[in-house]
């Protein structure tokens, strides 16, 4: 009743300019933000919090705000712009004119509310300059139930010529809020998702990238901004999400004098200044977010629900476990080793063999990282009989077949640079950077586009039956230029922009014709886990780093954002040290993969890895699609406690990881609480992947109600000598 009134009175477009105020709420079940216009007709934020029962008294929420010195009056723009004097902020737009003059101002023209066929309501807001015949489009799509929001700008324009934009923002926002902590997360190869947390005082704090591709190597475009205070897992009002764009983004926080905060996020303008032509829209990014009043736990629902109903491909479907062949054999292998392998694949239970770098290129054979890439046919002496043979060999030991790619990338050493070295993104007047021994194909060029396109529709065309792909990007760009946009006479300043959309107009393609195929967003690791690419992909790769106690840490920041069916985890022999139960457990909450010598596990540790297989079948549905609550933060305790439950609250998994071997290490003198359960119902806790029929204090013969398990809590009995604890969940009638 409450969406059906809000859209009676919202639905009917606003044409003209009104003399009175006009209020248009951004509403979700929660969270709404009001937007008004005043009496200039400029539209303003005049209240980001909780959503009222009664719509009627939104129109009154500015007025209980008392800025009215020069500044603080007018800060609150919703989308503000560069080149008037009264705006005192940073601005979300900055352009320059056909005639040369680069002031803008924008008045609300009209507006208009609809529902969309996937469930969400669209707002669209028309703003104009009133000199010049230039427009801006502000888009939300709220999803009521998630308390997600989606928010961009369109952005037109009927001058005579073109018109520059050099900054052209997704969002722009106001909070009035007095007390932010910004959790931001930097990083490097290795070691990414490093958490940030900064206290947040008058000026500017800007999160952002430039690398072009692989825009997250060094930082992420995810962020949790903490409002009044410093938010926990279960109270306090928090807000976060992302940037969902896989090139150069920016996030500014901008702290004013009154401890207001603006946020501009879009692309990064660095280098990026767009010559928009009359009549044709320009649509930025989608700047996504949930507001949530019950901590950080809350939010993370939100986002993981939002991302499995909506963006992430398959969200509710099934995953692959696999075993990779590349810390078995990195780049030496010929065909009779790759087949002996497919036999390890299968007795561990596992659905597929992932063939990865080092298939392909004769002229430079693909032996190293340092040659071959870009020239994608088989290669011979390796594979004499090609990848079908193998396809059809792994099949007959009963386990699918997938392949690794890097379709967008180049080595120097290669046919592929000898043929077109206009195709690779190079300034020619400067020397070439190489970045793992690479360069970067231009994807600006529709040639290009169509190189990458076939790399893949030759593959399933020669393969009908491969299951999956791997697709790795592991260069940035250096030295950007491009021959394409040179010749066509583009300005050069397009490329990063122009390269985005240049990738997502491949993977369109990809996926129109195969819509179904799994596909794994690699680029080394972690460099790519935007939300936008992420419709393309099934799952992505967290990180190269695969030691499991630093595993622990990036799955926690990780999990924020993302729902484990999203995030691969492989066990490998990364760090021998920590038990391969401890490996196995920490592997297992996300998408469970493999990637060790199986051939060389011993009867007792491969019995072992063969039973974990098949508890992570029975518990995968629960991680995968349930609830996930975050108990024991490892940057706080000794430990880490996550657990996942179902719709029903029937069933549910605790993961309990020992993070500190120290003697001193506190981590069984208290019981953990639980969350999630149903408090009438009544539980069994089992411990599961015990080793070899391990000794365990856990008493599967008791029983607690969910109230009890929830208030005062349950021991896992985590220590040195029992480092990693799985517990089922289970009711009982």
């Amino acid at each position: 009743m409450r969406l059906f009134t809000y859209l009676l009175l919202f639905l009917l477009p606003f044409s003209l300019s009104y003399s009175q105020d006009v209020t248009i709420p951004i509403e979700t079940e929660n969270t709404v933000m009001v937007l008004k216009t005043d009496h200039n007709n400029r539209l303003k934020i005049i209240y980001f919090g909780k959503s009222l029962s009664n719509i009627d008294e939104y129109k009154q929420t500015g007025d209980v705000f008392n800025f009215q010195d020069e500044g603080a009056s007018s800060n609150n723009s919703a989308y503000a712009v560069a080149g008037i004097d009264n705006n005192f902020i940073e601005p979300a737009i900055a352009v320059i004119h056909t005639d040369g003059n680069n002031s803008l101002d924008l008045l609300y023209e009209s507006h208009t509310a609809t529902q969309t066929d996937d469930g969400a309501t669209l707002t669209t807001i028309t703003l104009k300059d009133p000199v010049y015949p230039f427009f801006v489009d502000l888009l939300y799509k709220t999803w009521n139930e998630n308390d997600v929001i989606e928010q961009w700008t369109v952005i037109r324009h009927t001058e005579k010529g073109k018109v520059v934009l050099n900054k052209y923002a997704s969002a722009n926002l106001y909070l009035n809020n007095t007390d932010y902590y910004l959790t931001s997360y930097n990083g490097s190869w290795a070691k990414e998702m490093q958490p940030e947390e900064t206290h947040l005082r008058q000026g500017m704090h800007t999160i952002e990238s430039r690398l072009g591709t692989r825009a997250n190597l060094l930082t992420s475009p995810n962020f949790m901004l903490s409002l009044d205070g410093k938010a926990t897992e279960t109270s306090g009002t928090i807000m976060m999400g992302q940037i969902a764009w896989n090139g150069n983004f920016s996030l500014q926080f901008e702290t004013d004098m009154y401890k207001n905060l603006h946020v501009v996020a879009g692309i990064n303008p660095y280098q990026s200044a767009y010559h928009l032509d009359p009549n044709t829209p320009f649509e930025t990014p989608r700047f996504i977010y949930t507001l949530s009043f019950e901590g950080k736990g809350k939010g993370s629902r939100n986002l993981h629900d939002w991302l499995r109903d909506h963006i992430l491909l398959d969200g509710h479907g099934d995953r692959l476990t696999l075993l990779n062949n590349w810390e078995a054999t990195y780049f030496d292998f010929d065909q009779d080793k790759l087949v002996s392998l497919f036999g390890g694949a299968k007795e561990l239970g596992v659905d597929m063999f992932l063939l990865d770098d080092g298939w392909f290129a004769n002229k430079y054979p693909r032996n190293g990282d340092t040659a071959g890439l870009g020239d994608w046919e088989v290669n011979r002496k390796k594979l004499p009989d090609g990848v079908p043979f193998l396809v059809r060999e792994a099949e007959k030991e009963g386990v699918k077949f997938g392949i690794w790619i890097e379709p967008e990338m180049v080595n120097p050493k290669s046919e592929l640079y000898e043929k077109h070295p206009d195709w690779v993104i190079k300034e020619e007047k400067r020397p070439e950077i190489y970045f793992r021994n690479q360069l970067v194909l231009d994807l600006a060029n529709p040639e290009v586009q169509e190189f990458v396109f076939e790399v893949v529709d030759d593959l399933f065309t020669e393969n009908p039956t491969l299951a999956f792909i791997k697709w790795d990007c592991n260069a940035p760009i250096f030295n950007g230029h491009s021959k394409y946009l040179e010749r066509e006479k583009i300005p050069q300043s397009h490329l990063y922009v122009a390269y985005s959309k240049g990738l997502q107009n491949v993977l369109e393609r990809i996926r129109t014709k195969y819509p179904t195929v799994p596909m794994m967003l690699c680029s080394g690791g972690g460099g790519r886990s935007d939300y936008n690419l992420l419709k393309y992909f099934t799952e992505f790769w967290l990180s190269d780093n695969t030691d499991p106690l630093e595993r622990v840490f990036m799955q926690w920041n990780y999990s924020y954002y993302y729902p484990a069916i999203a995030m691969c985890n492989h066990v490998t022999d990364w760090s021998k040290d920590k038990s391969l139960k401890y490996r196995i457990d920490v592997a297992s909450m996300g998408k469970l993969g493999f990637d060790i010598r199986a051939n060389e596990l011993s009867e007792q540790d491969m019995r072992f890895a063969q039973q974990t297989i098949v508890n992570y079948d029975d518990f995968k549905e629960i991680i995968w699609h349930g609830e996930m609550y975050r108990l024991a933060n490892p940057y706080e305790k000794d430990l880490a406690s996550l657990m996942y439950v179902n719709e029903q609250k029937t069933e549910g998994v605790m993961f309990n990881y020992l993070t500190n071997w120290r003697y001193l290490a506190e981590t069984s003198l208290r019981p953990i609480l639980l969350q999630g359960l149903d408090k009438n119902k009544t539980y069994r806790l089992t411990e599961i992947n015990l080793y070899d029929g391990a000794y365990t204090p856990i008493n599967d013969q008791k029983v607690y109600s969910g109230e009890f398990l929830m208030n005062v809590g349950f021991n896992p009995s985590v220590n040195s000598s029992r480092s990693s604890v799985i517990i089922k969940i289970e009711s009982i009638e």
